[in-house]
């Protein structure tokens, strides 16, 4: 008798699990036509790819002493940055080193903090670990839209490189915009 009941009691789950995943994939169906639909495309060649990159020191400050009662906090500092415009992946004034294994030219490096930066900035039963040199980069595609405005909107690097080429051999670009045309999901070369 057990036996049965349990059968009975897997054959109406199957249903409502089986309605569930209908209900689910229907709304993600949906989502997607919605986010297609919000995406729109155009071609331009007025265009240009940029990557700010830069180098920033940072320093993490925490407590000298760990008690039980007292969660361990820390926090962190910037010190000096340095930055560098990269256009269309031509080597920039001002370019150090470059380019990288993504295509990038480089600033010369900040200064590092010094001992009394750092000491200056300590609070009360603190200590700090060594400066750490963090690089990051922004990506954004500048193009003509169809009214003849110039607009600005982030990207990815791996768009920003196919941009690169296309400007290296003349050719116009496909943009597909991100939702509210709010970046560039995707790039073709024409």
């Amino acid at each position: 008798m057990t036996f049965y009941r349990d059968s009975l009691n897997a054959l109406t789950v199957l249903p409502h699990r089986a309605l569930r995943r209908s209900v689910f994939l229907a709304m993600m169906g949906l989502l997607l036509t919605l986010g297609l639909a919000g995406c729109d495309t155009l071609v331009t060649d007025q265009y240009e790819a940029t990557a700010l990159v830069t180098y920033t020191w940072q320093v993490e400050y925490r407590p000298r002493r760990m008690s039980p009662d007292r969660p361990r906090t820390s926090r962190q500092e910037k010190f000096a940055s340095a930055s560098l415009l990269n256009r269309n992946g031509v080597q920039p004034e001002g370019a150090v080193t470059g380019p990288d294994d993504q295509g990038l030219w480089w600033p010369e490096l900040p200064p590092r903090p010094t001992a009394d930066e750092l000491e200056a900035r300590l609070q009360d039963r603190e200590q700090f670990e060594s400066p750490q040199l963090l690089k990051s980069t922004q990506y954004e595609i500048t193009y003509e839209d169809n009214t003849g405005e110039f607009v600005t909107l982030p990207t990815k690097h791996a768009l920003y490189r196919k941009a690169v080429r296309a400007y290296a051999n003349g050719r116009s670009l496909k943009l597909t915009l991100g939702p509210n045309d709010g970046s560039i999901q995707k790039v073709e070369l024409q």
